[in-house]
């Protein structure tokens, strides 16, 4: 079998990461006014529409995980509907009216993209059916709250980290995996920002993918057209999943530095197996928990003292791996 083929075969196989229980949030759940409650599910109670950049990925299925655990607190239904192909616009602009002419009780959403999502929200809204951003949000201050990691601080820090495992010097490569995501566009800011303090290291100009099949061909082609590279940025899950996989099929693993985001059961084998240095660990069961509660709040007019919740972020390195403090964002209890 061809190895991209088993990259994106080996994304579909792999579930959510194992999470039982039930964490309590670690910073209050945000607000702003909210609408009064729908008719609801067939079974009579609030249903709150989830909705993701897209399903396949175990970040995502760590958001729905996080979005159950709330429901099963509180006695409401999670609708789990999210494009595929992921970060398809025009598919998940018509899930959120689909879900709005469904009558859902609050929507949960990770915009695919910061303008084309700004009207169907705003016809939500206007259909009394209160919306929270996650992971991604949109331009303007519609939703009632914003839950996500500080993606600029993300991208920082994993420019201070390439750079250090790379000494300061030669030159680096990064892959995004969509202009017009925030989160995408502000990792690639952070990175920036991040890479102008090393003066030592030459950035290339950016690759997109946002599916493993196409990020290993742009890892390729980046090795191929610069020889030179020593450090790769990662900025998602397929990215990092598809980079490790090239440097290991050219024997490159550990000769040319990888650092990448989020924490899936493949980045996390290749940081023990040497071939990613680094993870920006994201904390998406947190954007689902605390998406869902929030919905909820707003449904039933609670005050919400947060309009931006940072969701936290960690860097996590084969020497901090098997910390309680790391396990635990990786399998919360």
């Amino acid at each position: 079998m061809d190895v991209r083929k088993q990259i994106v075969l080996g994304l579909i196989a792999f579930g959510a990461i194992g999470l039982a229980g039930c964490p309590k949030p670690d910073a209050p759940a945000p607000t702003s006014g909210g609408a009064q409650p729908a008719a609801g599910g067939q079974s009579g109670k609030l249903t709150i529409a989830v909705i993701p950049k897209g399903t396949e990925n175990q970040f995502w299925k760590s958001i729905n995980a996080g979005a159950e655990a709330a429901c099963k607190e509180e006695g409401c239904e999670v609708k789990w509907i999210g494009p595929n192909p992921e970060n398809d616009i025009t598919q998940q602009v018509n899930i959120v009216n689909n879900q709005v002419s469904g009558k859902v009780n609050g929507i949960v959403i990770a915009a695919c993209d910061k303008t084309a999502l700004v009207d169907p929200i705003k016809k939500a809204i206007a259909a009394g059916i209160p919306v929270v951003t996650i992971d991604s949000g949109v331009t303007g201050d519609d939703p009632v709250a914003y839950i996500a990691t500080n993606n600029v601080k993300g991208g920082e820090a994993a420019a201070d980290k390439l750079a250090e495992l790379m000494g300061d010097k030669g030159t680096a490569g990064f892959l995004i995996f969509g202009k017009g995501q925030v989160s995408s566009d502000e990792r690639e800011e952070g990175f920036r920002n991040g890479m102008k303090k090393h003066t030592g290291i030459k950035v290339i100009e950016p690759l997109e993918a946002s599916d493993a099949t196409k990020a290993f061909d742009n890892v390729t082609n980046l090795l191929t057209a610069h020889p030179e590279i020593t450090g790769i940025f990662a900025a998602s899950e397929p990215n990092g999943i598809s980079a490790a996989a090239v440097l290991d099929q050219k024997k490159l693993a550990g000769k040319i530095k990888l650092v990448a985001f989020d924490a899936s059961d493949k980045e996390i084998e290749a940081l023990k197996a040497g071939t990613i240095q680094a993870l920006i660990v994201q904390d998406p069961y947190q954007m689902g928990y605390k998406g869902v509660k929030t919905a909820l709040m707003a449904i039933k007019k609670q005050p919400i003292t947060e309009k931006l919740v940072d969701s936290g972020l960690k860097v996590v390195t084969k020497e901090n791996l098997e910390t309680p403090e790391i396990q635990k964002l990786l399998h919360p209890q």
